[in-house]
């Protein structure tokens, strides 16, 4: 009997779907492999060609998960399943996905936006939104940065693409603004000389710079003045300190 049934139209049923899942495991075992050889060898390329670190495991899950994505319907239509219908309801879920998570996405693009344009890398010191601190990590919805006083802050991405950033380490040099406050009595001029042979004369400056001192304002009862150099981003603190230290016995207020 078990003959007849296999000679007859229910074996040639289970010999052709047989078959089929048979090329459907074929498929599904090298395009596994497949799938992670082309994301590995994506990822040596682009840090070969040095592309920062978070674009490159961004882009990277995006190969990874879209070629995941073609195998499973690949895989599906050899078992002779209409995937025309699979793929409208995964549209459907996806829109409705996407509609309850508009905050995320917003900061998703945010995200892409940072990678690509590139308005601070990871190591840089950064102030938005109030906060200022290094740039420890930059994920897909959020950037973490790390304080001075080594807090850990997470701002979310579609704030950071919309709003304004200000990068204290893209460049490598940065001016030092000192402030400096004096009284009518004092002699302004012989003030404003000792001030501008103070700033010349520390060791940090850039060679090819001079300093700048000017009168900054008038107010009732003090005159405000103004000393600009200019040094390396490292240097800043140090820099704004040690002038306004030997500074500090000069001023009469």
């Amino acid at each position: 009997m078990i003959n007849e049934i296999l000679s007859g139209q229910y074996g040639t049923y289970i010999l052709d779907y047989s078959i089929k899942i048979a090329i459907a495991l074929l498929i599904l075992v090298s395009g596994l492999w497949f799938t992670s050889f082309i994301t590995k060898t994506a990822k040596k390329l682009m840090i070969k060609r040095h592309v920062e670190i978070t674009l490159t495991n961004f882009l990277g899950n995006i190969i990874f998960w879209t070629l995941r994505v073609m195998l499973f319907i690949t895989v599906v239509s050899k078992l002779g399943i209409e995937t025309s219908s699979f793929v409208a309801i995964l549209g459907a879920a996806g829109l409705a996905v996407g509609l309850s998570l508009q905050g995320s996405l917003s900061n998703f693009a945010g995200g892409i936006l940072i990678i690509l344009f590139k308005p601070f890398k990871v190591g840089d010191t950064i102030e938005v939104q109030g906060e200022q601190g290094k740039v420890s990590e930059i994920l897909i919805f959020s950037t973490k940065i790390i304080t001075a006083t080594n807090q850990v802050v997470y701002i979310p991405n579609g704030i950071l693409s919309n709003g304004k950033i200000k990068n204290y380490t893209q460049l490598n040099t940065r001016r030092v603004d000192v402030e400096i406050l004096t009284n009518y009595t004092s002699d302004v001029s012989s003030l404003k000389e000792k001030l501008y042979q103070i700033a010349a004369s520390h060791p940090l400056l850039l060679k090819d710079s001079k300093p700048e001192v000017y009168i900054n304002h008038f107010t009732d009862s003090n005159v405000h003045f103004s000393v600009r150099v200019w040094t390396e981003n490292a240097n800043h603190m140090k820099v704004k300190s040690d002038i306004l230290e030997q500074t500090k016995d000069l001023v009469d207020l």
